[in-house]
């Protein structure tokens, strides 16, 4: 009976390998909108889909960004100006996008501008650190699909959302978790809400990775900045070495669980894109397959043990 399993574990697996083989045609006539490409993920997914073939549309949030993206790109590559925070900037680039492909419609929208800072314990922060980061990872989300839906129906193209393998499982303060469970959410939702319409919607789950998302340095500056604006009720809460002691396990465990190849994400990002069936959900990175996912269907006194014997505790703390 084992054996009859392993075997058709096996079959599964190579049926779905030789059946996600298949490529999208015409690719030199399919415009792909991405978001956040100015460094990270994005940057690297415009490049290389500009070299598959695809007519790419990258939006950046700064100029420097759009400048380099064009110096080492083809012409077919576009790029815009883009805050994902801003309906005008939003409206503008869908109009922009809208004169771009005509009649063809947008085959896909690949949602990845996001922020990670600050994180930190949430008895540290104020609403406004909440809201911005729901602005850019979520709402942004939300926002951007919503601006190009229309032209992607018109194509029975694609929407890829980024989210992380933390929108399964939250270990840490802030809104970055939220913003994550939330575009999982909004994902889900999509798409059977797109079904109907041809339109596939897919999900990236990456683990740790090293990009401006996950430096150690501007996670530093963020906490220090927030440490310091703390009432001294609360740093005695903590103790006066809680910062000290935060970055050494930052050092000693989020750094050496950085994978440097940013190409397991786009692989996957490009596959969702251009395969003629994607996965409904992708999750680069051995962290994430192996460890974080594989943690969240944990039941919750298990998950909270693991989190809570990892954490860095608060002086106060009766654990």
């Amino acid at each position: 009976m084992f054996l009859y399993i392993v075997v058709l574990i096996i079959v599964f697996y190579v049926y779905r390998w030789f059946r996600e083989l298949g490529q999208v045609p015409n690719k030199s006539e399919k415009f792909v909108y991405i978001t956040g490409c100015d460094t990270g993920f994005g940057n690297l997914l415009a490049k290389h889909l500009d070299t598959k073939g695809f007519c790419v549309i990258a939006g950046c949030y700064t100029e420097k960004g759009e400048v380099e993206l064009k110096k080492c790109c083809s012409d077919k590559l576009t790029t815009l100006h883009l805050d994902v925070t801003d309906n005008y900037s939003i409206k503008k680039a869908a109009e922009t996008i809208k004169t771009l492909v005509g009649e063809k419609g947008l085959w896909a929208v690949v949602n990845n501008a996001g922020i990670s800072f600050p994180t930190a314990p949430n008895d540290w922060l104020e609403i406004e650190d909440f809201k911005q980061m729901i602005n850019v990872n979520l709402i942004g989300v939300v926002a951007i699909t919503l601006s190009v839906l229309p032209l992607i129906k018109k194509a029975k193209g694609r929407v890829v959302n980024v989210a992380s393998v933390f929108g399964r499982i939250s270990t840490m303060g802030g809104a970055y978790c939220i913003t994550k469970y939330g575009v999982e959410a909004f994902n889900d939702s999509l798409r059977r809400n797109m079904a109907p319409f041809g339109v596939k919607v897919l999900c990236i789950e990456p683990g740790f990775f090293k990009t401006s998302v996950t430096d150690s340095a501007i996670f530093e500056s963020h906490f220090q900045r927030l440490w310091k604006k703390l009432p001294q009720e609360v740093k005695d809460e903590y103790g006066n070495d809680f910062i000290d002691k935060t970055k050494l396990m930052v050092k000693e465990k989020v750094e050496k669980m950085l994978d440097p190849d940013l190409m397991k994400v786009v692989s996957c990002m490009e596959h969702a894109v251009a395969a003629v069936h994607p996965r409904t959900r992708y999750s680069p990175g051995w962290d994430a397959k192996f460890f974080w996912l594989p943690l969240s269907y944990m039941p919750t006194f298990i998950s909270d043990a693991f989190v809570l014997k990892n954490a860095v505790k608060p002086k106060v703390s009766v654990l």
